[in-house]
């Protein structure tokens, strides 16, 4: 046990501070302080000493020194096992700190909003914060560092229970706090990657401020990189524990689900109701999250293992909903139901008739979620911000390392589209409604639809022509009428054959087969009018 005797106390987050002192006080425990802290806590009318008052040196350059001297730092690191060290302090009339209480500028928040310049945002990265953050923790053997007022309480309780903090409570918190200056620095670095990518838009050179130009912040969040050129030499990955979940895939794996920095997507969900989220859960949702927020229409995706099972887009979500379940209604069973906007009591009244396992939205009307909410286990996310931060990147892990890529682009320009057959497509909308939905299917890919509404689909296989033949016999009977979209080529004419022969009216893919002809070929032959985008949407 190790006596509190002296704290030092100067945190810019002020949740809880004047209880803190208070308490501290009422311990018998002497206060130093810094600037407003100092401040808060004296007009609380609890006594406190100022720094300056023990540097001997007052607080200057707008704030930026203010602990960086021996008589704090030698205060907060002497190894009081050490005769020397404690000779040292005494020579120098220094008296040990044995509480520091700090919690850091808030960097992360200040990129995150776009009217804050560069310089603006140098000015909250925190020097003297850290310093005595990780001096404390160095000499946890000696000190108690806090820093966050979620621990303010237990150490609270625990000094006024025992007079100090035990060497098991010193040693945890000094392990929060190397990781919480971890992070922090991990931040900094990839804000300043980032400048250093867009060529520091707006920051004119020595005077510290900024000419105006591109915001601070942007970036991937979770991935700090170099949006606009290679990608960086070191990649540095900032994300927070959200949940430790039950299991992984499987029961047999452990799993633990990461919110990346800053938040959006599925990262800013709020559980409005239902049973606990599961590996698998989150995995499916993700893929219907995507997928309906490649619509700016009225959207349903209904998603079964990462593929769809179904979607539609329609003049509102009542309508959508039961179009795409009819794209597969078996598999829809225990599926996961996506909408792209707020979720109304028609539409929520169609969703709880079939067995669901996850709604997830941007937002639900009160009847809406009454009507969901009878659903036990039903469990229903309100996604706060599906907005995807520009110069965002997908991450991927393999054995050993990761791999790392821009999003699959979610704008089809149909405009550099070309028909290669000599019929002309009359249904361009379903086209490029297959060509969307086509891109969140597993490769090989193939998607029917029929008026926006996918009737068949067929993922994963190694063979193109196995694709179509289950995007057939998923249709059960509507593939006549339909669209086609393949995700890449078709590297033989059978496929477009087989497609053809079950009533297909039009086909769009990338083209750029050797054989391209051959297939251009049997379309012509048929009058189905074939377009070619360019562009491939392989789905690994």
């Amino acid at each position: 046990m190790t006596q509190i005797a002296r704290a030092l106390i100067s945190v810019f987050d002020k949740t809880g501070l004047v209880d803190l002192a208070q308490r501290l006080h009422s311990a018998g425990v002497e206060l130093i302080s810094t600037g407003s802290t100092a401040q808060h806590i004296a007009n609380a009318g609890i006594p406190v000493t100022s720094v300056d008052q023990i540097t001997g040196f007052p607080e200057m350059m707008d704030g930026r020194v203010k602990t960086l001297h021996p008589m704090v730092h030698g205060a907060i690191l002497a190894d009081r096992a050490k005769q020397a060290h404690v000779d040292a302090m005494d020579e120098h009339g220094m008296s040990a700190i044995d509480l520091v209480v700090v919690n850091l500028y808030p960097f992360a928040d200040t990129i995150a909003d776009p009217a804050n310049t560069p310089a603006a945002c140098i000015e909250m990265i925190d020097i003297g914060g850290p310093t005595m953050v990780r001096s404390a923790a160095k000499n946890h053997a000696h000190v108690t560092v806090v820093t966050t007022p979620a621990e303010y309480d237990g150490v609270l309780s625990e000094i006024e229970s025992t007079g100090g903090t035990t060497l098991e409570t010193r040693r945890r918190l000094a392990g929060i706090a190397f990781a919480h200056t971890a992070d922090y620095d991990r931040v900094v670095a990839g804000w300043f990657a980032q400048q250093e990518a867009t060529g520091w838009a707006g920051e004119s050179e020595g005077s510290g401020k900024s000419t105006g130009g591109q915001a601070a912040g942007g970036g991937c969040g979770c991935c700090k990189h170099n949006a606009d050129g290679p990608f960086p030499e070191t990649l540095e990955i900032h994300a927070t524990r959200r949940a430790t979940l039950r299991y992984g895939e499987n029961p047999h794996q452990e799993a633990a689900w990461y919110v990346g920095d800053p938040a959006w997507g599925l990262g800013t969900v709020e559980v409005l109701g239902g049973k606990e989220l599961s590996y698998n859960n989150l995995v499916d949702t993700d893929a219907a999250f995507q997928l309906v927020n490649d619509f700016t229409d009225p959207a349903i995706a209904i998603i079964k293992h990462m593929n769809p099972a179904g979607a539609a887009v329609a003049s509102s979500l009542a309508e959508a909903y039961p179009r795409a379940l009819a794209g597969d209604p078996v598999s829809a069973f225990g599926g996961i139901v996506a909408a792209n906007r707020q979720i109304d009591a028609a539409t929520a009244q169609q969703i709880v008739e079939v067995f669901t396992e996850v709604v997830v939205a941007p937002g639900y009307t009160p009847e809406a979620l009454e009507i969901l909410g009878t659903k036990k286990n039903l469990r229903i996310l309100n996604v706060a911000n599906p907005e995807r931060p520009a110069g965002d990147v997908v991450i991927r892990s393999i054995v050993g390392g990761f791999l790392v890529q821009g999003p699959d682009n979610p704008e089809p320009n149909v405009a550099q589209w070309e028909c290669v057959t000599e019929a002309q497509p009359a249904n361009l909308d379903d086209l490029v409604f297959a060509w969307q939905v086509c891109k969140h299917v597993k490769s090989n890919a193939i998607v029917l639809a029929h008026d926006q509404a996918v009737v068949g689909v067929g993922a994963g296989q190694m063979s193109r022509v196995d694709s179509v033949n289950i995007a057939v016999t998923k249709s059960n009977g509507r593939a006549s009428g339909s669209v086609l979209a393949s995700d890449a080529f078709f590297p033989f004419a059978d496929g477009v054959e087989a497609a053809i022969a079950a009533g297909v009216t039009a086909v769009v893919q990338p083209g750029g087969s050797v054989r391209d002809e051959e297939v251009i070929a049997a379309c012509n032959k048929a009058g189905v009018p074939m377009v070619f985008t360019g562009r491939r949407h392989f789905r690994h």
